[in-house]
């Protein structure tokens, strides 16, 4: 079943970053995050939670951009089946929430998601960027906090 949505918050994350799986160098973990640009790098979070980000240096930097949050467009019936018992404002408002919703998973780290065949793409839905993004620092972690690289937007 197709789901999609579109992506409304997102935090940088690059390789001189305390904060970024690739600040102490490539290894098994995050070696797709040094790879080229587009591909999908999905981690287990605590243990419990798939998070996906999108590789957005060349090949070797080691940056990416971490999808927070998505507004559903399309296939609702199967984003609300795997987020069953959540409010439509719940479904995938956060990065392990939008990985359950798009029914992402470890299997999906490299997935090149610029690629027309591709199981997962990014792609342009013809709405452009918020014209005031709101600007903060990144949550959940605990080094790098004062960067203002979380942007999020007030509409779907």
């Amino acid at each position: 079943m197709l789901v999609a949505g579109r992506i409304v918050e997102t935090e940088a994350y690059t390789r001189t970053d305390p904060a970024s799986h690739s600040f102490t160098g490539p290894n098994a973990r995050n070696a797709v995050m040094f790879g080229p640009p587009g591909r999908l790098y999905v981690y287990l979070s605590y243990g419990i939670h798939c998070c996906a980000n999108v590789v957005t240096g060349a090949d070797g930097d080691g940056q990416a951009v971490l999808l927070r949050a998505i507004v559903p467009t399309v296939g609702l019936d199967t984003i609300r089946s795997r987020r069953r018992g959540r409010s439509d404002r719940d479904l995938a408002n956060g990065p392990g929430k939008l990985c359950e919703a798009l029914g992402i998973g470890l299997d999906d780290d490299g997935v090149d998601v610029c690629d027309r065949r591709s199981p997962i793409r990014v792609v342009d839905d013809g709405v452009g960027p918020p014209c005031d993004p709101i600007i903060g620092t990144r949550v959940g972690i605990t080094r790098g906090v004062d960067l203002p690289w979380r942007f999020r937007s007030d509409r779907p």
